[in-house]
């Protein structure tokens, strides 16, 4: 159909093949080739040239609409492939939400703003699962296992501070130090899990175990038994969110706790260049 719409355009074989780069005898088989499968002629003589007949016309007209879809495709897939679009599945966690996945969106769309980035809170199972089966390009995890099909790319190291009560011996402090918290009543801040094993794994190497009075699971919550007084807290920088007006925070040394986020990728993903730019401001706003 190309070959015709260009033998119509020209008015002659002679010229289309010329425009086309192949010879006047492979254009007319491709013209006949066409006519035995349309059932119709499609061209007819007119001196030294040749001109459309109804048919011809109609399917040149069609060739003429496939060639600007066939253009737009290539403009669309060289697009795709540049990165400058493309769509992206992310699935994250709660406290990741705000410090960490919404700059580095805002990142994306200010570089690249037909990339789409669809974003799902979900459960650390639930989220490497999607990323397994392909429901999903990305997942953010905390200190996550290695698991078959899939990538671990670290991203960055979230530090725990200690949350006090306002009144705490050691809130005049600019820092407090693990072991100094030992004796102290803890307000729990995390579920079971890779966040609560690693307060307990910076716990162990200052030397005890955190004897905790009230388990909150719930960073909000968690100051807000610490401004009660009911003991003290760590709770990670990414998590601190909104101070309760009864706390101060401190950072904790010797040793840091710290949580590990990584994003999780499937291996045998094609090349994404929208993924990787994701990837990269989710490392610059870390």
């Amino acid at each position: 159909m190309q070959v015709l719409r260009a033998v119509v355009g020209s008015g002659s074989v002679t010229a289309a093949a010329a425009r086309l780069g192949y010879t006047p005898s492979a254009v007319s088989q491709q013209v006949a080739a066409l006519e035995k499968e349309a059932g119709v002629e499609l061209l007819e003589r007119v001196g030294r040239g040749v001109r459309p007949t109804a048919a011809g016309l109609l399917l040149t007209e069609y060739a003429d609409a496939i060639g600007r879809q066939v253009a737009e495709a290539e403009a669309a897939l060289a697009d795709l492939v540049a990165g400058r679009t493309g769509r992206l599945a992310v699935r994250y966690f709660a406290t990741a939400g705000a410090g960490l996945v919404a700059p580095a969106v805002a990142r994306v769309r200010e570089a690249h703003p037909r990339v789409r980035v669809e974003l799902k809170l979900a459960e650390p199972g639930e989220a490497l699962a999607d990323v397994k089966e392909g429901r999903a390009d990305l997942a953010l995890l905390v200190r996550a296992g290695t698991g078959e099909g899939v990538r671990l790319v670290p991203l960055l190291d979230d530090p725990y501070l200690a949350v006090l009560p306002r009144g705490h011996r050691l809130a005049g402090r600019r820092s407090v130090r693990l072991a100094e918290l030992a004796e102290e009543p803890w307000v729990g801040s995390e579920w079971p899990g890779p966040c609560l094993d690693a307060q307990l794994d910076a716990c162990a190497a200052a030397g005890f175990r955190p004897r905790f009075v009230v388990e909150s699971e719930d960073y909000v919550t968690a100051q807000g038994f610490v401004a009660a007084g009911m003991g003290v807290a760590l709770v990670p920088r990414l998590g601190l969110g909104t101070r309760h007006p009864g706390v101060v925070v401190r950072e904790v040394r010797d040793p840091v706790p710290v949580r590990g986020i990584q994003a999780a990728v499937r291996e045998s993903a094609p090349p994404q260049p929208a993924l990787d730019h994701f990837l990269d401001a989710l490392r610059a706003t870390g």
